[in-house]
């Protein structure tokens, strides 16, 4: 494609050199950078990359799309904001492929992973060709990446599109961070639906505080860039959003809503209730409990109602779902004990997780769990305080320490246990906690292992170790 074609599409301000130049690539990685490719520049948080424009020239790149002026020998096309280009330039690239597919997008603290296995689910018992994208990998067409973002970088996540329709997929569902919103890297999509779960405390390291945190969640909505919005009106920002959003359809159990579900059965093995979705009366059963998955599923199936599947088809897909990986995931009974997984990285999330498990526990409730290093340490002592109130027993001991000292994130989190009363361990060694834990369960009782979920590393000083809880609980228990 001819650099002047792209141009076509895009915001910028001046170009330099010779537009008529083939551009055969994208790339915003000067390390990566190939034979033909254009080159995007950008001001990040630690690093600016109009630093490597020379580099990314001498590993092959054609021309660049920059912010400012370069001593470059290749033509520069000057923009004003580069992170919106990306996007702008990458979905025109891949000859706007999004057109050809059916997108919902997902955003919110906690559910997205789980509604989009969900809404999976239904639409290939409607007989539909699906792809999902996001925290687990994305997968479609019998194919499976391996996740690195919850939402791709735009040039990933165009090609992605491009291949998805290639092949033929149909709908997408798509996990769409407060990151990605901020960083525009879904600029110029648009969605059939957008769903929002819900916003409570995460990420505060990078966004300061709530109110930013909840008005970059709403971008996804602003703009009409989704045909139908899908919210929780039992969340705060979510009702907010009820009101402001013109034919919102709301999803909750406390406030009139327009899906809601009654008769709610909670045990062990899943979740049974009665949906009210757009005053169509149908039992719904789920494999997996907890009352906040009821959310999820009521979140799916209002979405699935809007773009046309029958309620009986949407029944149905919820039932074959057999589980979420490290959503709250049963992975093994030992001892006459049950061992969930769960990604509860959150207050919130550990907190409703924690509180479902209580329900279901007939002896004592263990919590295992630790919270990642360079992240908001303002939830640390509130998790630890959660932890304490809920479980019978809390083991703390590492999540993914990054370069932080792993003794000072204990010691965080064991202010919030502090003062509970409630009996505690720290193990640093996540599987050496693990094996401990598991060494105490009996009959009746029922473990968490918390904050890591689906995950396969451990990432200690910029090192990504293999890990995964799943593989290690199974290991020590034989």
């Amino acid at each position: 494609m001819k650099l002047n074609e792209l141009l076509k599409y895009i915001d910028y301000e001046e170009l330099f050199g010779n537009s008529e130049i083939t551009i055969s690539g994208l790339c915003a990685d000067s390390q990566k950078a190939r034979k033909g490719d254009l080159f995007f520049c950008y001001k990040g948080k630690d690093n600016d990359s109009h630093d490597f424009a020379k580099q990314a020239v001498e590993g092959g790149a054609v021309a660049i799309m920059c912010e400012r002026k370069l001593d470059v020998s290749v033509p520069q096309v000057i923009v004003k904001d580069g992170r919106k280009v990306i996007a702008q330039t990458a979905r025109a690239f891949y000859g706007f492929a999004d057109k050809n597919l059916k997108i919902v997008g997902i955003t919110g603290t906690n559910g997205k992973t789980t509604t989009t296995y969900m809404l999976d689910s239904i639409f290939k018992c409607a007989g539909k060709k699906c792809g999902v994208i996001g925290t687990l990998g994305i997968g479609y067409a019998d194919k499976f990446v391996s996740p690195e973002l919850t939402t791709p970088d735009p040039i990933f996540l165009h090609s992605i599109l491009s291949d998805m329709s290639l092949c033929g997929v149909e709908y997408v569902f798509m996990e769409v961070s407060a990151h990605a919103l901020y960083y525009n890297k879904i600029e110029g999509l648009h969605f059939d639906v957008g769903i929002f779960t819900n916003c409570t405390q995460d990420h505060l390291d990078f966004f300061g505080n709530m109110s930013d945190y909840a008005d970059c969640k709403k971008k996804l909505f602003e703009n009409g860039r989704c045909r139908y919005a899908v919210i929780n009106s039992d969340d705060k920002l979510g009702r907010q959003l009820v009101s402001e959003i013109n034919g919102a359809v709301s999803y909750g159990l406390n406030d009139p809503a327009d899906v809601f579900a009654v008769d709610i059965n909670e045990n062990i093995n899943g979740t049974s209730f009665v949906i009210n979705l757009f005053d169509d009366l149908y039992e719904m059963k789920l494999n997996i409990p907890a009352r906040h998955n009821v959310y999820n599923a009521m979140g799916a199936s209002a979405c699935a109602k809007l773009l046309g599947i029958e309620t009986e088809d949407i029944a149905k897909g919820l039932s074959q779902l057999d589980k979420v990986t490290g959503r709250l995931e049963r992975v093994a009974r030992y001892n006459g004990a049950d061992i969930f997984v769960d990604f509860a990285h959150t207050p919130d999330g550990l907190e409703k997780s924690l509180q479902s498990l209580k329900k279901l526990c007939e002896g004592n409730l263990y919590c295992l769990f630790g919270c990642g290093g360079n992240r908001d340490k303002t939830k640390r002592p509130l998790m630890g305080k959660i932890a304490s109130k809920y479980s019978d027993f809390c083991i703390i001991t590492s999540d993914n320490p990054r370069y932080e000292d792993p003794y000072d994130i204990i010691s965080q989190i064991e202010q919030g246990v502090k003062g509970s009363g409630k009996k505690y361990v720290t193990v640093t060694e996540r599987e050496t906690a693990t094996e401990y834990a598991i060494n105490l369960l009996e009959k009746g009782d029922i473990l968490l292992v918390a904050g890591k979920g689906g995950e396969y590393y451990q990432e200690i000083m910029g090192i990504k170790h293999s890990y995964n809880d799943n593989e290690i609980i199974k290991k020590i228990i034989g």
